[in-house]
């Protein structure tokens, strides 16, 4: 990522966490991807308290896949994100991409979520 690229994502990140909150009856689902691997955390902002966290380096989910940052891996780690918070009642929150754009492996995680129970 050059300067110029990480101000810009960082700029929107920013504006787009202004915008997204989360509540106790509709917490956040943020995502954050890396080259390798990919993240999910469900978020009560006004709590300051994560309820849920997957990830594809879960031991449950890297032993299905060679490797933790591709599409596949993704939308595993959405469905057990998905399976989780089903398990503790949430079944509404709001999606926060975290500045990426609504497409690959931030889609697999969201429509793997999507087919574990959660609406957004």
């Amino acid at each position: 990522m050059s300067v110029g690229s990480l101000e810009r994502y960082l700029f929107r990140k920013e504006r787009i966490r202004k915008k997204i909150f989360g509540t106790k009856e509709r917490p956040r689902l943020s995502v954050y991807r890396s080259l390798n691997h990919i993240y999910a955390q469900i978020i009560d902002d006004s709590a300051g308290k994560t309820l849920v966290a997957s990830s594809s380096l879960d031991s449950s989910i890297k032993k299905e896949l060679k490797a933790g940052g591709n599409s596949k891996a993704a939308a595993m780690v959405g469905k057990s994100i998905a399976e989780k918070a089903v398990k503790l009642e949430i079944k509404k929150v709001v999606f926060d991409r975290g500045g990426r754009i609504f497409h690959g492996r931030v889609k697999a995680l969201a429509d793997g979520a999507r087919l574990g129970g959660l609406e957004f």
